[in-house]
């Protein structure tokens, strides 16, 4: 996590970044290293219904992997990518739309 803020802060060296996060273990480590041009606003916790990413999670297992059992960890991943490749940004958009953004 620590380098994927460290790149972000990188590549927008020069403006200031609000990074909104869930409460997840790696989001939160104690030796994670924020860069200075980067705060952090946590969601409350246990509150999946602000999140907008968690509706296309809903989504994937209802349509993707709902009684089916697949046979690795490999096949489920190709499964969620080319479900995912075939989405386009509106239908992206469409299931992570969230009245207060």
């Amino acid at each position: 996590m620590s380098l994927y803020l460290k790149q972000l802060a990188a590549t927008y060296a020069d403006q200031e970044i609000i990074l909104i996060m869930d409460r997840a273990g790696w989001h939160q480590a104690s030796n994670l290293i924020v860069p200075a041009n980067l705060t952090i606003i946590f969601l409350p916790p246990y509150s999946p219904e602000l999140n907008p990413s968690e509706k296309l999670w809903q989504w994937l297992r209802r349509h993707v992997c709902r009684n089916r059992l697949f046979q690795s960890e490999k096949e489920l991943m190709d499964s969620l990518q080319q479900t995912l490749n075939q989405m386009s940004p509106k239908q992206l958009a469409t299931l992570c739309h969230c009245s207060y953004l």
